[in-house]
């Protein structure tokens, strides 16, 4: 049974790192090696049997890190079972709807085979990195929009696909 999932983040507040971390302990539960690591950290996918990438939104981009991980990292993540997650409406509407990649992760998706894309809310709270962030929060648009309830359960539908992988080749 393959079993080794990189999931590699790209965050600038930890939000999405925290995300990443709790997709990382749903696999490992379901029996799966599991690590998340910074998406800038990684030199090589070679060594995982699957991938799961997620980018914090900012202005309707994907964060740096995670879009520099995906160009230099495209040619073996082709090759692997590959998911993406976004972290960033800091709203109910992740919770309320289906929220479509943005533009870039949408190209990224369709050239590399990726499974499946999901939205999920964002955090930005007091002491948050960069000028505009401050500025949504002292303006009281910030908050915790995460819901770690459909994290976990997209998480468990990723497991069980990466378990299922061996069965159809």
């Amino acid at each position: 049974m393959p079993g080794s999932v990189l999931v590699a983040y790209g965050t600038t507040n930890g939000s999405t790192a925290q995300i990443a971390e709790a997709v990382t302990e749903v696999l490992r539960k379901a029996g799966l090696t599991a690590e998340a690591r910074p998406a800038g950290t990684v030199a090589s996918v070679e060594s995982y049997d699957a991938v799961v990438v997620g980018g914090g939104l900012y202005a309707g981009r994907w964060h740096k890190d995670a879009r520099r991980f995906v160009r230099r990292q495209g040619r073996e993540l082709a090759r692997r079972p590959l998911w993406f997650f976004s972290s960033g409406p800091l709203d109910a509407t992740a919770s309320e709807r289906d929220i479509p990649p943005v533009p870039g992760v949408k190209k990224a998706m369709a050239r590399l085979g990726v499974r499946e894309h999901v939205t999920f809310g964002g955090c930005l709270e007091e002491g948050a990195k960069g000028w505009v962030a401050r500025m949504i929060v002292r303006n009281g648009k910030g908050g915790d929009f995460r819901d770690f309830t459909a994290i976990e359960e997209w998480a468990a539908r990723v497991a069980a696909d990466v378990q299922e992988e061996p069965e159809r080749r």
